[in-house]
């Protein structure tokens, strides 16, 4: 039997960007969601293949305002070997005075302490659960918002720290992601805090949806037009 199709995607990712190297220390963001579930899931796999040697580790980091991820999903996890530390910060305590909390700020600050855990711990690579769609927002919001051509993009080399970010569910659109998780019996856990309503994801969300009319194959276009720049026909 061969392996879910979401794993064949992900592999694809994998293999364009060389995201998985000889000797890689690879920290996987564990947020208990679906997307962050599938990478575990990925590379408890993954590690099995012995055509590259690797380490990985799960990381959560915990908030006063985000979930604990659930006992069932941990159970899962333990049936797939892996065992996810969890590391706690408070994000409201960071906040600067006249400052309004929002997504943004607190996804920073967790991603922060997954950059800061890796460096002490030794990892050269930190996985988040970032797929096709939150890349094609990101751009949107982007264009849209700053007037700039730009997104996330699937492995790049930080500047002010020696690691770098992969997302190997760049390629995997969140319908496939959605249909995977069904199939996989995750228990997912998202985000309930009541600061989420100031983000704009959720527009950029119903314009890529308009944009798209949900197909996939467009989608896929728009993220192929990123690396097919015609620089003479712009202005």
């Amino acid at each position: 039997m061969g392996q879910p199709f979401l794993f064949s995607v992900i592999d694809k990712a994998m293999y364009d960007y060389n995201m998985i190297e000889k000797n890689d220390r690879i920290l996987v963001a564990a947020s208990g969601g679906k997307d962050s579930s599938a990478l575990v899931e990925y590379f408890s796999l993954r590690q099995r293949r012995t055509d590259i040697p690797f380490e990985w580790k799960a990381l959560h980091v915990e908030t006063e305002i985000t979930k604990k991820i659930d006992e069932r999903l941990l159970s899962l996890f333990s049936k797939w070997n892996v065992q996810v530390e969890n590391r706690y910060v408070e994000v409201l305590g960071r906040l600067k005075s006249g400052r309004t909390m929002n997504c943004f700020w607190c996804s920073m600050q967790r991603r922060n302490e997954l950059l800061i855990y890796a460096k002490e711990n030794g990892y050269n690579k930190v996985a988040l659960g970032h797929h096709l769609d939150d890349i094609l927002e990101t751009l949107l919001m982007n264009m849209l918002n700053k007037g700039q051509l730009s997104t996330m993009i699937p492995r790049l080399k930080l500047d002010n720290f020696p690691v770098t970010i992969i997302r190997p569910l760049c390629y995997a659109a969140e319908e496939t992601i959605i249909a995977h998780a069904k199939e996989a019996g995750y228990i997912s856990t998202t985000c309930t805090c009541t600061y989420q309503e100031n983000s704009g994801r959720k527009d950029a969300r119903r314009k890529l949806a308009a944009l798209t009319d949900g197909n996939q194959k467009k989608k896929e276009m728009l993220f192929k037009s990123l690396k097919n720049i015609c620089p003479e026909y712009l202005p």
